[in-house]
């Protein structure tokens, strides 16, 4: 059985940071492609960061110099650190792996950026 379970979300002044992370079982880790999306209220579910299994990171322009996604394979988790938070940043943010056809959730964790 396939889990992705996000951790580290909640109330974050703005400018300040916070960090996620995504605890998997049940994949081969190492193959996947994790991907952190974020979904804000009223609007589409967004990239936010993906990391390959080999670690080759993509950002979408929105977070870049400001979010780091990596990953430890010997733990199957992925994380993402968020500095410089603003309030546009909020929503729930969910873990994502693919890897050949295959397309794993997590049930998300929300980030709320309020002061």
């Amino acid at each position: 059985q396939v889990q992705l379970e996000e951790s580290g979300g909640g109330l974050v002044q703005p400018g300040g940071s916070l960090g996620l992370s995504c605890a998997t079982s049940g994949i081969i880790f190492s193959s996947f492609t994790m991907g952190w999306y974020r979904q804000a209220s009223g609007k589409r579910r967004e990239l936010a960061a993906a990391i390959t299994g080999g670690g080759s990171a993509n950002y979408a322009d929105s977070v870049k110099g400001r979010f780091t996604i990596s990953r430890d394979n010997a733990k199957n988790t992925v994380y993402l650190q968020m500095n410089s938070l603003k309030p546009e940043d909020s929503a729930v943010y969910y873990c994502n792996a693919r890897f050949s056809g295959m397309n794993y959730w997590g049930k998300g964790t929300l980030v709320t950026v309020s002061s």
